[in-house]
């Protein structure tokens, strides 16, 4: 693999992505019932009134000290303790201990299907976009003002199947104009039809929030988002790129696993997701 970038830069660049991304406004954390603590090296964010069951996640462990079953199980009380019904636990696999099958049996936790972890040089994935020069078709690329962050908003949240208003809406709005986040959409005349983030961190550039109306798709808005934002993490700075998505299973198709392939990105890992319920308890 050509990007060789250190796993704790990319585990911790999504972690510290996430860990700002829900530092919301207080009235939306108490609306959504949102916490998060620093443990053991990693993140935990509990949101517990998630209608979606996607923003509960613990994550980047394994690099300041080893994962053991009693550091599962502090991340599992403080999830009890928040009343969260259920959260995603994230490891890299290089990370997980030789008794990771007991400490799972103990603390109920189980497998989910597996995300990907893909990185890429800044400069590589700006390159090859100066190369193709292919803009989006009849689509307008551009970063988001604080003017159009409602719409950016609701078009995110909808492309991703998530309710558009209340509470979510107020967390994911406030990024726009938050350190270290840069935000972009694509349009279709008026309209906000595909949107993506990038955060910055420690020389790393992590994608997020790469989402398109279906009405749009198939049009290169999220390649011309993707070299967008390479163009904007080269500009920061930003030695790497990191993104993740959903593996594919057989007979699958991840439309975005194959956009950040195309825009030079390459996989590093697969990463098996790991589900605790406190109904299981």
């Amino acid at each position: 693999m050509n990007a060789v970038i250190p796993a704790d830069l990319a585990e911790r660049s999504e972690a510290e992505a996430l860990f700002a991304l829900e530092g919301a406004p207080e009235h939306v954390r108490a609306e959504l019932g949102m916490a998060a603590r620093r443990l053991g090296g990693g993140v935990v964010l509990s949101m517990r009134d998630d209608p979606t069951e996607f923003w509960s996640k613990a994550l980047g462990f394994g690099f300041d000290e080893p994962v053991t079953l009693d550091l599962i199980e502090e991340v599992c009380a403080f999830y009890r303790e928040q009343g969260t019904p259920m959260a995603v636990l994230q490891l890299a696999p290089s990370v997980l201990p030789r008794d990771w099958a007991a400490i799972c049996a103990k603390t109920g936790l189980e497998a989910r299907p597996s995300w990907v972890k893909l990185v890429c040089s800044a400069d590589d994935a700006v390159a090859r976009a100066d190369a193709a020069g292919r803009p989006a078709d009849g689509l307008r690329v551009g970063p988001v003002a604080a003017e159009d962050a409602d719409a950016w908003a609701g078009a995110m949240l909808r492309a991703f199947g998530m309710p558009e208003d209340g509470a979510l809406a107020g967390m994911v709005s406030a990024v726009v104009g938050a350190p270290d986040f840069r935000p972009f959409a694509a349009w279709d005349g008026a309209e906000l039809v595909s949107t993506a983030v990038l955060h910055l961190y420690g020389g790393a550039g992590q994608f997020q929030a790469g989402a398109t109306l279906p009405h749009a798709r198939g049009r290169g808005g999220q390649s011309a988002l993707l070299a967008a934002r390479a163009r904007a993490a080269q500009a920061a700075g930003c030695r790497w790129l990191v993104a993740e998505t959903g593996a594919e299973g057989p007979g699958e198709h991840n439309a975005s696993l194959h956009n950040m392939l195309r825009a030079g990105f390459e996989v590093a890992y697969e990463r098996q997701n790991w589900v605790w319920r406190a109904e299981r308890e």
